[in-house]
């Protein structure tokens, strides 16, 4: 199983803990990855993490595929592949209405028919085997509505991308996920209870036939985030992902319209996810968070003493999963997981 460390996106202040990913980079971790809310940007911090390390992967999880087109996406990509010895891997997502439309000022629209164009143009453009062109709902390439000059033309990269450069997406729903096994080289879920591979099976399955190919889980990277807090006490490694849950199940989308809501829901949490939303849209956040059970922690993170986190990678090494994208602050937690699965 490969391991990955999650960078995160900034706080108030923008810090990044280049000594934890030189040392994951050292203890034999295959990628570090950036991300992306409404503050700081994904791909910045991966240039100068980039810039810094020797041999680790770079991966973008995830770029908010509304907040730029997809050439300047491709753009990007091939500038820090070339720059960082061939590297990167491109995480996408569509991010969701609240972002997208009250932050970018661009309408939400089909996030997976978004995600197909968008795929496309990225690999178009890396292949370099004739000039742009596309036509779709979201992107046209040349632009031709009504205000365009008419001028446009079809274009090909100045510099030559990697074809094979690896794109990842973001899903957590069942019509995402058989996208991504169908479009992408690999799935980033938010989180993930590695016994309850049967929430992805099927729509794996769909992408991989759709795809053809003989495209399978051999092929392709099932990479979730998984949080990791060493500590004697339980309860307190316990609070960090209990706050994150709470946010996204709660908060991170309107009542109808929470894509993690929903997730929670089909991992047998249908009672806490409803009431953890009304909770915390009501602003009542501690009592969101209370709302969480230690069992649903203990299923999608890894927390407590050293023992009791290797005993629950039992259960991860028996899945599916072929990367871990590790959550965490703590260099005792990179080089446990780092003895433990490598």
């Amino acid at each position: 199983m490969r391991l990955g460390i999650m960078a995160g996106y900034s706080g108030a202040q923008l810090s990044i803990d280049l000594d934890l990913i030189t040392l994951a980079e050292s203890a034999g971790f295959d990628s570090v990855w950036t991300s992306e809310a409404y503050g700081s940007d994904a791909i910045v911090p991966l240039a100068w993490i980039g810039a810094k390390t020797h041999r680790i992967r770079l991966g973008t999880g995830i770029a908010q595929m509304p907040a730029r087109t997809p050439a300047m996406t491709a753009m990007t990509a091939m500038t820090l592949d070339a720059l960082s010895g061939g590297r990167v891997i491109l995480g996408l997502g569509p991010s969701g209405p609240q972002v997208v439309e009250g932050w970018h000022g661009v309408a939400y629209g089909k996030p997976l028919l978004r995600t197909r164009e968008y795929v496309s143009i990225v690999r178009q453009i890396l292949a370099r085997e004739k000039p742009l062109e596309h036509e779709g709902e979201h992107y046209q390439i040349p632009y031709h509505g009504p205000d365009a000059t008419g001028l446009g033309k079809p274009l090909k990269s100045i510099l030559h991308g990697r074809r094979d450069l690896p794109i990842y997406t973001a899903s957590i729903g069942p019509a995402g996920v058989a996208t991504s096994a169908e479009i992408a080289d690999g799935l980033i879920p938010v989180w993930m209870n590695p016994e309850r591979f049967d929430l992805f099976e099927e729509p794996l399955a769909k992408g991989f036939a759709k795809a053809g190919g003989g495209k399978s889980l051999q092929t392709f990277d099932l990479a979730p985030m998984v949080s990791v807090i060493v500590g004697d006490d339980v309860d307190a490694c316990r609070m960090p992902v209990r706050a994150m849950l709470a946010l996204y199940i709660g908060g991170m989308g309107a009542k109808g319209k929470n894509f993690y809501t929903d997730y929670a829901k089909r991992l047998g949490y249908e009672e806490t996810a409803e009431r953890v939303q009304d909770l915390f849209l009501a602003g009542k956040k501690g009592e969101a968070m209370a709302a969480i059970p230690d069992k649903f922690i203990d299923e999608v993170a890894l927390v407590g003493p050293a023992d009791r986190i290797r005993d629950r990678l039992g259960a991860w090494k028996a899945s599916p999963v072929t990367s871990m994208l590790l959550g965490t602050v703590q260099p005792e937690a990179v080089r446990l997981l780092a003895e433990a699965c490598l």
